[in-house]
């Protein structure tokens, strides 16, 4: 499979793709190396991977810290809030929150 660099006929490297915001979210370099980011509404870098299978995805809570992070090795760090509200709840399960209900166990 061609890169993009490859399929675009580039000869000048590194070769960058860059959003509005100027985030590059793709690189690449002469001997085909490539590297792909994905960010979110607020800028950060969500999601990360290479030409050599290595990946890793993060998640942020609203004041940009991270809460969530995955590799391509394993690595699994989860600081995740695990309270939520009734209403939080119910938008996850898709049912309105008036029809929610608690059962003891």
């Amino acid at each position: 499979m061609k890169t993009i660099a490859q399929q675009l006929n580039i000869k000048d490297f590194p070769f960058t793709i860059q959003d509005k915001n100027v985030n590059t979210f793709y690189y690449e370099t002469s001997d085909g190396f490539w590297i792909k980011r994905e960010y979110d509404e607020n800028d950060n870098e969500i999601y990360f991977e290479n030409s050599k299978g290595f990946w890793y995805k993060r998640e942020y809570d609203k004041n940009g810290t991270v809460i969530y992070y995955e590799n391509s090795e394993g690595v699994i760090k989860d600081n995740r809030s695990t309270e939520l509200t009734l209403q939080e709840i119910a938008d996850k399960l898709g049912i309105d929150v008036k029809n929610l209900k608690i059962k003891e166990q």
